[in-house]
């Protein structure tokens, strides 16, 4: 029914392909929930091996952790590139090569194009396991889609559960005490830390409410009829555990996105919320969110579907005021400039910094002490590469998107807003030839170990 508020705008072809859209939808409601769990059920492993012969095609996902570094609760940080290269090429050849030379040589790296979502075509949210696991042991909710199943490895993900640093408590150190927060232990947590109305806002943060495919009508994508997914499902500790699922503003369906879940680390400095949308206040994001990104950017399946409508002044206030206290990870070497302390770095550490502020020109973006510059950039990808389908994703051009802050970087893996990127490794080199820099080796590790630091 959206696509019925914007018919003086659509062109005849889009109108026909916006009527196809609604049609299925309403096929696939009279088609029964037994059947199309069925159908779906049936169709799920070809999908899976659709895309897991793409990552395998983009990356080498073997398990190879860097033995001096940890995230910050102990989890192994992944180490090495790990997209890659077309064959009778290597990275400093394609470094020395323009954008037109890249782009008319087909060269640009798999791995550095847009990542499909799971199964691009159905989209909406998917849960890594271990997500799942532990909140079905806690509150018995089971966010397991019946039609497919999260991608990417786990040893790529963030640690689990993240650790909680409160900016009210920093005495504190990590206030969750390695367990996951739940509606389950909430209260038990920070009954004495926060205030009754941060608590409260904590408590809505972890309530479920429907959601596109977590729901209780017969088009669900759960077996059993769902009281819905809770913000801190996909924020899981106020963090991140990498779930995904696609933009719910763009059309049609081939441009969405995949949008790789960012942390709520650090975000009482920004001023900017969602990775395209440009939302302007964590209150915006907090209640736009379940009217938009939870039912797709469709009002009528949102009304069908049981949309949760927040009252503004108590509700999405509590929620963001919770989520204005949730602070980065203690970076011991980082000075109160966000600089490192040179008493107490790493002679590769200090060089990267160097690199970090200099040829590397990271700091045009990622402005200390946090690293954002608060503002959207577009990189313009599409220079390097012919416009092509995979996996139902039209790779093209990305558009505008925010300066996600450095701080803490090292427990937020995989990168960029899809989640393409790995490692720090294979960012390193996608910025490398993106913004033409000419690093060499050297330059790149040293860079590497300056943002493990931050």
């Amino acid at each position: 029914m959206s696509f019925l508020f914007r018919i003086p705008l659509l062109s005849t072809a889009l109108f026909a392909s916006a009527v196809a859209g609604l049609t299925l939808t309403a096929a696939a409601a009279d088609e029964g929930f037994a059947a199309l769990a069925q159908r779906l059920v049936a169709e799920k492993s070809a999908l899976a091996l659709r895309q897991q012969a793409t990552l395998a095609t983009r990356y080498d996902l073997a398990d190879r952790a860097t033995t001096d570094t940890t995230m910050s609760r102990g989890k192994p940080i992944q180490s090495g590139v790990r997209v890659t290269l077309p064959a009778m090429t290597s990275w400093d050849k394609l470094a020395s090569l323009s954008p037109d030379e890249i782009k008319k040589r087909q060269l640009w790296p798999g791995g550095f194009l847009p990542l499909p979502h799971p199964h691009h075509e159905a989209g909406g949210m998917v849960f890594p396991r271990f997500l799942i696991e532990e909140t079905k042991g806690q509150t018995e909710r089971d966010l397991t889609r019946f039609d497919l199943d999260f991608d990417l490895p786990d040893h790529f993900l963030p640690e689990f559960p993240a650790a909680i640093h409160l900016t009210t408590r920093p005495d504190l150190g990590d206030v969750s005490r390695g367990k996951l927060v739940t509606l389950a232990n909430f209260t038990e947590l920070f009954k004495d830390i926060l205030n009754p109305k941060q608590l409260d806002g904590l408590r809505l943060l972890l309530t479920p409410f429907p959601q596109q495919q977590f729901n209780a009508t017969e088009d669900r994508r759960s077996l059993k009829p769902h009281s819905g997914v809770a913000c801190f499902d996909c924020h899981a500790n106020g963090h991140t555990n990498a779930a995904t699922h696609t933009v719910g503003d763009i059309r049609p369906n081939e441009h969405r996105h995949r949008i790789d879940t960012p942390s709520l680390r650090g975000v009482n400095i920004q001023r900017l919320f969602g990775s395209q949308r440009a939302l302007k206040t964590i209150e915006d994001f907090t209640e736009f969110e379940q009217r938009a990104a939870y039912f797709d950017g469709i009002p009528a399946d949102a009304a069908r579907k049981g949309t949760n409508v927040l009252e503004r002044g108590s509700q999405v206030q509590f929620m963001a005021e919770f989520q204005a206290l949730l602070d980065f990870p203690p970076a011991p070497k980082l000075d109160i400039f966000g600089k490192l302390d040179p008493t107490r770095a790493t002679a590769a550490e200090m060089r990267g910094q160097d690199v970090f502020f200099g040829k590397g020109r990271c700091a045009s973006c990622h402005v200390a002490p946090y690293y954002t510059d608060n503002l959207m950039h577009n990189l313009k990808t599409e220079r390097f590469f012919q416009e092509i389908t995979i996996n139902g994703r039209k790779a093209s051009a990305d558009g505008p998107i925010k300066t996600f802050p450095l701080r803490g970087i090292k427990d937020s893996p995989p990168y960029l807003h899809d989640g393409r990127l790995l490692t720090l490794d294979d960012t390193v080199e996608f910025f490398n030839l993106v913004l033409e820099l000419k690093l060499n080796a050297q330059n790149k590790k040293d860079l590497v170990a300056f943002m493990l630091a931050l």
